[in-house]
């Protein structure tokens, strides 16, 4: 499950506010639940897990509960709105399960919706003059809602799997050299002046990548090399991700060096990936950013604890902006 705090987008129907979700999630669900919180008339929270097989539901709601409360809870919600995607066989079992223990925890269920070919159905109006039984056709794509978002600079890939592939590794035979070389050069810097130099030689690269990518360049092969082998030392991860902020260009820096990594060298870059994503309200990309450095180190301390973090609906405002120097 991830979550993501939204920018503000103007919802005045259901309609509004499906156009809205693939904005919210950074991609157009597919088999997935949503949850939706808003406090007060506000959406402040948009969550997504993926639908359970209906045989398993019974066991599936427990945990889901407690983490779609959890979701809810982390930005006072007081009111959510559940939407399926998918067949009724599908969708009907999770609704219903998991609409009792939204309300026993005191948050008002505003709506239940159930999104299958292009229509949404709402399982909470029986009345067929605004509900009618074969449901409310509906067009993401066209929606001043999703207008606004496009032009506020919110995306919204075609599917989840997009999103895993733009944070895909690249294969690159010039890449694979410099890496070498790289970590060639670090054998020398640590030779000759210990970690203090790893080190200072990392606060460099991280402020020439930032100055890079600030000024809307990318790094060489060799730098982008460089940087990746340097973040191996945590004290250079962290200086990383204190230099981090929350311009668009960080995420493109962060994304572009998860890419080219090595995919043994991934963990740092992925893991500040992550971080950075989660920070701008992008769970989605946070999530997908972890499954990466997870993927090239599963006991990676920072991952563990951010993916714990989204999965726990935990916001990021919990790490006071800085990652805890000894994950």
């Amino acid at each position: 499950m991830h979550h993501d705090h939204p920018s503000r987008l103007p919802l005045t129907s259901i309609s509004d506010l499906l156009a809205a979700v693939p904005y919210l999630l950074g991609f157009h669900p597919a088999d997935s639940l949503v949850t939706v919180g808003l406090t007060g008339k506000r959406v402040t929270v948009a969550g997504r897990a993926d639908l359970p097989e209906p045989a398993t539901v019974t066991d599936w709601v427990h945990v889901a509960a407690r983490q779609h409360l959890a979701l809810l809870r982390n930005v006072d919600a007081t009111t959510a709105i559940l939407i399926g995607y998918g067949p009724a066989t599908a969708v009907t079992p999770v609704i219903d399960a998991l609409t009792p223990h939204v309300e026993a925890a005191g948050i008002t269920v505003l709506d239940a919706l159930r999104v299958t070919d292009g229509r949404y159905h709402s399982y909470r109006c029986q009345d067929p003059r605004c509900c009618p039984p074969d449901g409310t056709p509906f067009d993401p794509h066209h929606n001043p809602t999703a207008l606004h978002a496009i032009v506020a600079g919110q995306t919204a890939l075609p599917d989840r799997a997009a999103l895993v592939a733009s944070v895909a590794p690249t294969s690159s035979a010039a890449m694979t050299a410099a890496t070498r070389r790289a970590q060639q050069r670090r054998l020398t810097v640590l030779t000759a002046a210990g970690r203090a130099g790893v080190i200072r030689a990392g606060q460099q690269a991280v402020n020439e990548a930032v100055a890079t990518y600030g000024a809307g360049n990318v790094l060489t092969d060799d730098e982008a090399a460089w940087l990746t082998v340097l973040l191996i030392d945590i004290a250079v991860r962290d200086l990383a991700s204190e230099a981090t902020g929350t311009e668009a260009w960080h995420l493109s820096l962060w994304t572009d060096l998860t890419r080219r990594a090595d995919p043994h060298l991934a963990a740092a870059p992925a893991s500040l990936l992550a971080f950075t994503a989660w920070r701008q309200g992008q769970g989605a990309l946070a999530a997908v950013a972890l499954d990466r450095a997870l993927a090239a180190d599963p006991d990676y301390r920072l991952a563990r604890l951010i993916d714990h973090a989204l999965r726990h609906g935990i916001p990021p405002t919990a790490l006071n902006d800085e990652p805890d120097p000894t994950l």
